[in-house]
């Protein structure tokens, strides 16, 4: 009876210590598992909070860029209106006027009289085509490939 007392010691001892590695073998895996979740949660969180700083950006930058237009017409409106009111003055517009007169009667040129370039290439014979006309230079042949 001893001997089977014995046993049945021995036998709970070492299921007990095959229990315990088994338990800390199990516990270890679960605690990266639970760590690893952590760290995927984390992940999460800070990826949440990145895209909530960037649409704040992004609308803030809008608000700033829509006071920076209406501060922009408000300037052009203004520049405008005084330009309107203070250079609408007929005897200076006659003035400018005149000087660009006398600026085109100085130069002895005057745009109505505006030509043409004309070909003044030395010609044998006054049907022949001179440098200005698309097949000038080209042999006959060329003429016809290009027709």
């Amino acid at each position: 009876m001893t001997n089977l007392i014995l046993a049945a010691v021995a036998a709970l001892a070492v299921g007990l210590i095959i229990g315990l590695l088994i338990g800390r073998s199990s516990q270890s895996s679960s605690l990266r598992q639970r760590r690893a979740e952590q760290q995927v949660e984390e992940l999460r969180s800070e990826y949440t909070r990145y895209q909530a700083q960037v649409n704040e950006h992004f609308m803030e930058s809008a608000h700033l860029l829509r006071r920076f237009n209406d501060a922009f017409s408000d300037v052009n409106q203004h520049m405008a209106r005084g330009a309107n009111r203070l250079a609408n003055d007929d005897e200076w517009l006659n003035e400018l006027e005149q000087d660009k007169k006398r600026a085109r009667l100085a130069d002895g040129s005057q745009d109505d009289d505006a030509e043409p370039p004309r070909d003044y290439a030395p010609k044998k014979d006054p049907a022949e085509k001179g440098t200005l006309a698309e097949d000038y230079g080209l042999s006959d042949e060329q003429k016809k490939a290009k027709a």
